[in-house]
């Protein structure tokens, strides 16, 4: 049977709150990736798949800035619902459940994926069972859900992040979710709701549907995704859209003939390259931002609008957002959010000596980032003073400042301000140095 595309409700779930993101306060699906909000680029690659029917689940806080984006989607019919507190899947469907008739299909937005998820799961979508779901098979752990399957790829039953070395399969759950029947879902939620006050209602939903013996379908996937669960997997959803993007450079951007650009440049409107400044792509520069004098862009670097990577300043597989400024750094493999400044010499530090894999603190763990080359971790409207130094792996909260010649080795809450308390001995200059000595340096210097 051939499914109908434009029956097929596509339900993004945009309510949560991302606990583990600290110091960044902008919710997931709204960070800027090559000028579009991540909700907007997943809007986009679903009308491409033939999609044209949204229901849009967003919370109190970015329910305005949802609005927004979805006035940039044309030919779309797109509902809009408010959850009103964070308290998972199956409360946001609850939500919206005056709009979930016919076929749905879930999607939770902050994972990033090809355009052959929509393909397999709606492809599917006219068989017999009552809902499909995708599966990723995985090589590390992840904390998700865990899908245990029998030999034709029915589902049996979702472990929730299970304990390291105790997962039941290697297929994890991404929430890319086709219910033909959502009725029974909302069903079973309800009973799940009465007996448990854990927030995985919804997967135990899907588990209830199972033993009810509706049928549920795992596909396969094997192409990119990315789950954004901590700041650090920013990166490889950065670089998924560099390596997706083609390189763009509009005429209103100026260039200077003394400047290198190599490789894959995407550069927003009106940005300016100065002397001697080199970029290295794939890099994204945003819309009215400047690239100093002698500044270096390195591989997989990802600049926001209207900032200044001044003078002599490096950076390195990084995130930078909106508005920053920088004068003489090194910026490497760091998420930076908007509006921060720093002084000149300022440096983030990215290698441990004992070149092992960092870790940052998330609440009571410490947990591996799977990278030994990983920075600093900042908030909206840092601060750092001249000759100030981030430790590998850092957090430092919003609106904190960094004073001159800190080495901060420590996270760092908002609304803080880390200062170097020195001592100064004042005496009288009694040494003279011998003037004929400087010359004659001088005059070898010459020859």
């Amino acid at each position: 049977m051939k499914t109908n595309y434009s029956r097929i409700k596509t339900v993004f779930l945009c309510g949560g709150m991302g606990k583990r993101m600290f110091p960044l306060t902008e919710d997931k699906v709204l960070l800027d990736f090559l000028g579009k909000p991540l909700l907007q680029h997943q809007l986009e690659m679903a009308r491409k798949a033939g999609l044209s029917q949204f229901v849009i689940i967003g919370n109190p806080g970015n329910i305005e800035k949802i609005k927004e984006i979805t006035k940039r989607i044309s030919g779309s019919q797109i509902e809009i619902v408010t959850q009103k507190k964070p308290l998972g899947v199956a409360d946001a469907l609850k939500s919206a459940e005056p709009f979930l008739q016919g076929q749905i299909l879930v999607i939770n937005p902050n994972d990033i994926f090809s355009s052959l998820a929509y393909t397999k799961i709606i492809e599917a979508a006219g068989g017999d069972s009552s809902s499909c779901m995708l599966g990723y098979q995985v090589k590390e752990y992840f904390p998700g859900g865990y899908l245990v399957t029998d030999s034709h790829g029915i589902l049996q039953r979702i472990v929730e992040k299970p304990t390291p070395g105790e997962e039941p399969s290697a297929m994890v759950n991404i929430l890319v979710h086709l219910h033909n029947n959502p009725e029974k879902l909302l069903e079973c939620i309800e009973t799940v709701q009465t007996q448990t006050t854990r927030d995985d209602v919804y997967e135990c939903a899907l588990d209830n549907m199972v033993q009810r013996e509706h049928k549920i379908k795992v596909l396969p996937y094997n192409d990119f995704w990315a789950a954004i669960k901590y700041p650090w997997h920013i990166f490889k959803v950065m670089e998924y859209f560099l390596d997706m993007a083609a390189p763009s450079i509009p005429s209103s951007v100026s260039i200077s003939d003394k400047a290198i650009i190599k490789g894959k440049v995407i550069l927003g409107d009106n940005v300016r390259v100065m002397e001697n400044a080199v970029i290295q792509g794939p890099v994204y520069v945003g819309p009215n931002s400047v690239i100093g004098t002698s500044a270096l862009l390195r591989e997989y670097s990802h600049i926001g609008a209207n900032s200044v990577i001044g003078f002599s300043t490096e950076v390195k597989h990084s995130y930078i957002g909106n508005n920053c400024w920088f004068h003489s750094n090194y910026i490497g493999d760091s998420v930076i959010d908007d509006n921060c400044s720093f002084g000149a010499g300022t440096i983030l530090s990215n290698f441990r000596l004992d070149e092992g894999n960092i870790h940052v603190k998330v609440g009571n763990d410490k947990i591996d980032t799977g990278y030994d080359k990983f920075g600093a971790i900042m908030g909206q409207g840092c601060r750092t003073g001249v000759n100030a130094n981030v430790m590998p792996g850092i957090r430092v909260g919003a609106n904190s400042s960094i004073g001159p010649n800190v080495c901060l080795n420590h996270d760092l809450e908002n609304n803080k301000v880390i200062l170097l308390k020195q001592e100064y001995e004042i005496k009288e200059r009694n040494t003279k140095l011998p003037e004929d000595k400087k010359q004659e340096l001088l005059k070898r210097l010459r020859q």
